[in-house]
């Protein structure tokens, strides 16, 4: 379970630390931040993939990327005593996300590249402001000092601590690249590979859509499916697994909550393609995939995802709420509180019925967030209530 995430420099977040429990509900009003902690955890995730210099270049490269505020918000700047204003910077811009588990914690470092950066035949490389990756960094315990470092990248550097001794893995690294590209060294170095194991199994469910052209809605070949993708283009073979190998008893109590007397069907055709469809009270036939409102079926779509027979280390939902009727949301809060007991939930929302019935559940921990002068904040966070946190890397 992930206790804390930091975050520095990206976006609106200059500089904020988020403590995290079994089931996280981040809320706040429109332009406070949300978003932009929701796409901090998915550039962690990157990292494990190999993708998070192209994950910043989607969202527009390293320059939109960074924090565009002074690089201290003064007191007098608050309290509207003096004008916000820049200056020369003090220190060289890098943007750091970070996290600590209950074993490890891990943080990364992003920036541009030196102004000399040249091409391997001596001209002016063409990628100069091409994210690099500065500093990779694993460590022990809750706060990151030079004693508990158990691998750490500085460059193109990688190595490995053992005992008081550091072991060079690598010295080639590729400056896009995550120090989790590099897996092959696992008896060196195993807290890479599990650390690398543990974010690959985080989940992210915020695109699923629910048109009439959603892969959810027409006849798949299906396949025993644990876990539902973030498309739903194998909704009805989740569905079915769940229905097979899963919790098939919650699976009916959460359809009837949905729609009273409803039961569902996956009927499979000759051409061994799943057919989603639903019974519904008053109706001589069932209605398939095609005639379902958008609410019912990203209401299918959730059950499928929080009664996944294969639970991840953190399944994070970004606005469940949306097509969703408001008298869907309890049930959908019951199925989010019973899969946080398997799993670590984070949750982001608009809607205060969900969020009020999740704030019922005595291990949910709140983070509503609000923003001053720009800046992405805890409401009523104070110094001495931000989880401890130290940056291994000030360059």
């Amino acid at each position: 379970m992930l206790k804390c995430l930091a975050v520095q420099n990206y976006r609106s977040l200059l500089n904020l630390t988020v403590p995290l429990g079994e089931l996280n509900v981040t809320t706040g009003p429109n332009g406070s931040g949300k978003s932009n902690l929701y796409r901090s955890l998915q550039l962690l995730a990157q990292t494990a993939k190999g993708g998070v210099v192209n994950a910043l270049a989607r969202e527009g490269g390293l320059d939109s990327a960074f924090w565009a505020g002074p690089e201290k918000i003064t007191k007098g700047m608050r309290s509207g005593e003096t004008a916000v204003q820049g200056g020369p910077k003090s220190k060289t811009p890098r943007i750091r996300l970070g996290f600590v588990s209950e074993e490890f914690g891990y943080a990364i470092a992003m920036g541009f590249p030196p102004n000399h950066g040249f091409a391997s035949h001596g001209e002016p490389s063409k990628f100069r402001l091409d994210p690099e990756i500065k500093h990779e960094s694993i460590w022990a315990g809750d706060v990151c000092r030079p004693a508990n470092k158990l691998v750490e990248r500085s460059g193109p550097v990688l190595k490995t601590r053992d005992r008081r001794k550091w072991h060079v893995l690598n010295q080639y690294l590729d400056t896009f690249e995550s120090m989790f590209s590099d897996v092959r060294h696992g008896e060196l170095a195993p807290e890479l590979f599990h650390m690398r194991q543990q974010i690959l199994g985080w989940r992210f469910y915020d695109q699923f859509r629910t048109d009439q052209e959603s892969l959810a809605r027409l006849p798949q070949i299906g396949t025993r499916t644990p876990v539902v993708s973030q498309d739903g283009r194998d909704l009805a073979a989740a569905l079915q697994t769940i229905l097979e190998i899963g919790d098939r008893p919650t699976l009916e109590e959460a359809i009837d909550s949905a729609v009273p007397g409803a039961t569902l069907n996956i009927d499979v055709d000759s051409g061994a393609r799943f057919h989603l469809s639903l019974n519904q009270p008053g109706l001589l036939r069932p209605l398939s995939g095609l005639e379902l409102s958008d609410g019912t079926l990203r209401f299918l779509f959730l059950v499928a995802a929080l009664l996944t027979p294969r639970p991840p280390t953190l399944m994070v939902l970004n606005e469940p709420e949306t097509s969703l009727h408001p008298d869907l949301l309890p049930a959908v809060a019951k199925l989010i509180v019973s899969a946080s007991k398997q799993t670590q939930i984070w949750v982001v929302s608009h809607a205060a019925r969900l969020v009020n019935a999740l704030k019922e559940h005595p291990s949910c921990n709140a983070l509503p967030l609000e923003k001053d002068l720009g800046e992405t904040g805890l409401l009523d966070q104070g110094m001495l209530d931000e989880p401890a946190w130290r940056w291994p890397d000030n360059k």
